[in-house]
């Protein structure tokens, strides 16, 4: 074991870290995770695989949290793939694309800030339990990051779609 990891663990942690790493890159590069270049591809499937591996962990007993958490993840990449793919949203579909895909990164730190602060430093984690009040704080603020990037995400697609004369999407 590593860091309390199971051999599952240590992989399912080491696809997490690649998927927020082409996210994070993606969304500081592009404005937005785009399923259509390598990068986004990269970040789709290693998010899957984060979902899918974690599945496999049972450290705190039973399913769980994370466990619902990873099937909300895949869903909300289903909804981003459809929206961006078939367009059957109409002219929202890029807007639900964008912010779907967000939301998933979002949902990466989640659990990543709470393994983290609750299994390090080894012996003394910063926090007791997944349950620490600053946890839920950190995850307000993060939830709080998303929206901020959600909101700029939309106003970005407003400019660069069409419009009609007075202003509304056509």
């Amino acid at each position: 074991m590593i860091y309390g990891l199971t051999n599952i663990g240590v992989i399912h942690t080491a696809i997490s870290l690649v998927a927020v790493a082409a996210g994070f890159v993606a969304l500081i590069r592009d404005g937005k995770i785009d399923v259509r270049i390598t990068l986004g591809k990269v970040y789709w499937i290693t998010t899957v695989l984060t979902c899918l591996t974690g599945f496999f962990i049972f450290q705190h007993g039973g399913f769980g949290k994370p466990h619902a958490l990873g099937i909300i993840t895949l869903l909300t990449l289903g909804v981003a793939w459809v929206a961006g793919y078939t367009h059957v949203l109409g002219k929202l579909s890029p807007y639900v694309e964008v912010v779907s895909y967000s939301l998933t990164f979002f949902f990466h730190w989640i659990p990543g800030v709470t393994e983290t602060t609750t299994r390090l430093p080894l012996g003394n984690p910063i926090f007791a339990s997944p349950e620490a009040p600053e946890l839920q704080a950190i995850a307000g603020l993060l939830f709080l990051v998303f929206l901020i990037g959600a909101t700029l995400q939309v106003l970005s697609l407003r400019k660069h779609l069409p419009y009609s004369p007075k202003g509304r999407l056509t």
